[in-house]
């Protein structure tokens, strides 16, 4: 809980305001029985109607300031647990954005979802819980205890000696508790992950006819967190049973003890009245801490799920030169006897090595699972290198620091997203780009001829997902974005798989005709994408299996001409 104390700190001031403003009402709360108790003893008796009027007006003047007290109190708790949950999840969500990939493969994206909408309202919950209940529960059970020792002490014993059975239950109950919740949170996880998964393909689902398949697997991690949540439940809610149970004997206990008390004269009726007004309150106060320390159990599991995120460390640092010392020769991005595993066992990328000149285009192909998409994100370092180094301009990318790495790319992925927002800020992503800029880009991706035919043209409003656009008008808004900002390096992972070739052909002129500068890296499956680059890597389960340019392959690589030859038939065209 320790993340906890550290979010609420710039809030301490204005909780110690709300705190005493609690404390004030709380007291004075505890006031009423006592007051009630002087007029049915010292009051009524003298029959003296202002006497009786003055401590009437007193006791509403008394629960209207409790009241009033309770009510500023409860209002500041809502805005600092409110600001205080807006903080952690502000600093959760960046904490997720600065995740290395292998760490967000580690935490798992549906996991990272719950953490900031579900855990974080489990920490709202209790921070706003603890500053409406946390200081009036202790005060009302301390103060009630101190009063009715100083009024009867022999029937506030009785009372008090039923209390350790009820803070030993609540003691190891919550123990049990936080385990409890946090499975209950992994399995929210499951569920999250499953729910994510069907609404991102659920035109396929229903395309296949397999809704009732997606149910049948909705339901087993639906009846799992059902289970544990069940589980869960009935511990933690066993509290309040065996609390209330307690309590009843010891009002029992207490009662029984007044008649006696009462008909030996050792008490009197207005006492015992307060009393049981006081043992109300007392019973409260218990209920309330039982709440706390339920509430607590899922707010600390909560708490260590979201410390893990926040306080995870930095994975991809910046080296020094010293370590990795720059290599003069010219090349613009080079891969030497570079070998990568995600998992560190069996190598998904093994020795491979290339250069290539700036200005130049690289094509990249293989089947599926070859290791293309891998390379890419080595290029990007989204991954650090198990073994080699990889170079841009002579320096080991490990030594450039990220903004500077990332400026000078731009990149383009086959499942890339689209925001629900214009054309227009899509292609511009928040770079600040001109109007000019973005229809150059657009116009170069071969996409402005589409844009164009919409009625509002580039602000033209996608729907989430972009789905009120075809594929392959989605990849081309995806390269427009990617070129836009004239990068130095031009990506392009499997992005015009869904182009017709007539288009793919035209694509591949207008960049070799716009951005002779930039080194272009193209993944794809179709040997009409890559053929005209400078260097064509072939690959084959994380190995290079052949090099060079289109021609040399097909004399070189069987497997490349075999692609080559699969897809010819008139397909490719210039």
């Amino acid at each position: 809980m320790k993340i906890m104390l550290r979010y609420l700190k710039p809030f301490f001031g204005r909780m110690s305001v709300g705190l005493a403003i609690k404390i004030t009402g709380t007291l004075v709360e505890l006031m009423l029985p006592y007051i009630l108790s002087h007029i049915l003893k010292n009051v009524v008796v003298t029959q003296d109607i202002r006497q009786v009027i003055f401590w009437g007006i007193l006791m509403i003047v008394c629960a209207f300031t409790a009241c009033l007290c309770n009510i500023i109190a409860n209002r500041m708790a809502a805005k600092v647990s409110r600001n205080f949950s807006k903080k952690v999840r502000h600093d959760l969500f960046d904490s997720t954005l600065r995740l290395s990939a292998a760490q967000t493969d580690r935490f798992t994206i549906p996991s990272l979802e719950s953490r900031i909408t579900t855990d974080t309202y489990n920490l709202h919950n209790f921070v706003g819980m603890m500053q409406r209940m946390g200081v009036r529960a202790p005060i009302l059970l301390v103060g009630g205890i101190a009063i009715t020792l100083f009024m009867d002490a022999y029937l506030a014993l009785a009372m008090i000696a039923v209390l350790p059975f009820i803070f030993v239950t609540v003691y190891f109950i919550s123990r049990k508790g936080v385990p409890l919740y946090a499975k209950v949170q992994e399995s929210v996880d499951k569920m999250v992950r499953v729910v994510r998964e069907d609404t991102q393909g659920i035109r396929v689902i229903k395309a296949l006819s397999k809704t009732e398949y997606e149910h049948r697997r909705y339901d087993e991690v639906n009846k799992t967190l059902s289970h544990d949540e069940r589980h869960a439940g009935t511990i933690m809610s066993s509290v309040n049973p065996i609390m209330t149970l307690l309590m009843n004997a010891g009002i029992t206990a207490v009662v029984a003890l007044a008649a006696n008390r009462v008909a030996s004269h050792q008490s009197d009726p207005e006492t015992v009245i307060a009393f049981m007004q006081y043992f109300t309150l007392i019973s409260m106060a218990m209920m309330s801490v039982t709440r706390i320390f339920t509430m607590y159990t899922k707010s600390a599991a909560s708490a260590r799920r979201i410390a893990e995120v926040i306080e995870a460390p930095e994975e991809i640092t910046v080296k020094s030169e010293k370590e990795f010392p720059p290599i003069n020769n010219g090349v613009h991005i080079e891969f030497d006897h570079v070998t990568f595993s995600y998992r560190g066992k069996h190598p998904n990328l093994e020795d491979i090595s290339f250069s290539l000149e700036k200005g130049g285009s690289l094509g990249i192909i293989g089947a599926t699972g070859s290791g293309k998409t891998t390379l890419i994100r080595l290029l990007l370092r989204f991954y650090d290198v198990n073994s080699g180094s990889v170079r841009i301009n002579g320096r080991d990318i490990r030594t450039i620091p990220k903004d500077e790495l990332y400026s000078m790319f731009g990149i383009a992925l086959q499942h890339d997203f689209l925001y629900a927002d214009t054309v227009e800020e899509n292609i511009n992503l928040g770079r600040g780009l001109s109007k000019d800029e973005i229809i150059k880009a657009a116009k170069i991706a071969q996409a402005d001829d589409f844009i164009s035919a919409f009625p509002d043209g580039y602000a033209h409003m996608l729907s989430q997902k972009a789905t009120n656009i075809s594929g392959g008008q989605k990849q081309r808004l995806l390269i427009a974005r990617a070129i836009a900002a004239h990068p130095e390096i031009l990506v392009l992972d499997d992005s015009s798989s869904a182009l017709d070739y007539k288009t793919d052909a035209n694509l591949r002129r207008a960049l070799k005709e716009n951005m002779s500068g930039t080194t272009v890296v193209t993944v794809a499956q179709r040997v009409s994408s890559v053929k005209d680059s400078d260097l064509i890597l072939v690959l084959d389960e994380g190995k290079i299996i052949g090099a060079g340019k289109h021609e040399e392959l097909l004399n070189t690589c069987t497997e490349y001409r075999e692609i080559s030859e699969s897809q010819m038939g008139g397909a490719i065209v210039e």
